[in-house]
């Protein structure tokens, strides 16, 4: 697998030398559930503006939600932020390397935290996100697809196929992880081209359908809430002033799912209301 991602990895910004630790924070929270095409330019222009946690934590969080832009689940730019002024007033400004530590930190869960220790700093953690999940199924357990999550079973799944030394360790996870993203994908796995493909139980048995349990499958963004969240964050984010009734009500026709929109933003943060009608961005 090493050899392989030696030979084969795509050059990312993260995986670059001298990233640093703060880099690569901000690219996983930038990375859930977000392809790297639409990261990376993003990635770079945070980075440029605010290269130290530091320099986020010095300004409102609304700016950094509008930094944000069409990255998509803005609340993540507020934990971001919010995390920012954590590192700085409890860490010294530097991203702490200790899982324990980062899992304390604001909207950092158990895989971000193992990717920061893992990728930035070469601790040997198991780091287990979906593309390591589902070669681990494959190439393991002899299946089409992993079954929902589970967070002991999965760390162990991926413990037992972990090198000893932190250096082959912090590549084997990223390894897995481009061999899911690229090679072993979803819909259509170029299993002739799989460093691994002559130890892959899937393929052994002659690739069975998947017949076990799924996780829930997440409902369309077209005429959902989410899609009416993000036309109001659009509308905040496109300027200084603040945004009116009347304004977020040309947004969309359904009045009763738009209120429930824009209830939620405030409710989340993401919108302050101004009076009279008058919405923000959060500023404080």
């Amino acid at each position: 697998m090493n050899a392989w991602f030696h030979l084969n990895a795509r050059d990312l910004p993260w995986r670059r030398d001298g990233f640093g630790a703060w880099g690569v924070l901000v690219s996983e929270f930038m990375l859930q559930q977000t392809p790297v095409s639409r990261v990376i330019p993003r990635l770079e222009e945070w980075l440029e503006r605010w290269p130290t946690p530091a320099h986020l934590a010095a300004v409102p969080p609304g700016e950094a939600v509008r930094a944000w832009a069409t990255l998509g689940y803005p609340r993540r730019a507020l934990w971001l932020h919010a995390a920012a002024v954590e590192i700085t007033e409890r860490h010294g400004g530097l991203v702490p390397e200790d899982v324990d530590a980062l899992l304390g930190l604001t909207g950092i869960g158990d895989y971000t935290a193992r990717a920061v220790a893992a990728f930035a700093y070469g601790h040997r953690h198991p780091v287990v996100d979906t593309n390591t999940r589902r070669v681990i199924a494959r190439a393991v357990a002899g299946q089409a697809e992993p079954a929902p999550p589970s967070r002991g079973r999965d760390l162990d799944a991926m413990s037992a196929l972990l090198p000893a030394g932190r250096d082959e360790a912090a590549r084997f996870n990223a390894g897995i992880m481009e061999l899911g993203a690229v090679v072993c994908t979803a819909k259509s796995p170029r299993c002739d081209g799989c460093p691994i493909r002559d130890l892959c139980r899937w393929r052994a048995a002659g690739y069975p359908a998947y017949s076990g349990p799924r996780k829930a499958v997440q409902k369309k963004f077209e005429g959902s809430d989410r899609q009416v969240r993000g036309l109001i964050m659009a509308e905040l984010r496109a300027t200084q002033h603040p945004v009116t009734d009347a304004e977020i009500s040309g947004l969309w026709p359904e009045a009763v799912q738009r209120e429930r929109a824009l209830t939620g933003l405030l409710a989340d943060g993401l919108a302050v209301s101004a009076g009279a009608g008058l919405y923000v961005l959060p500023h404080e």
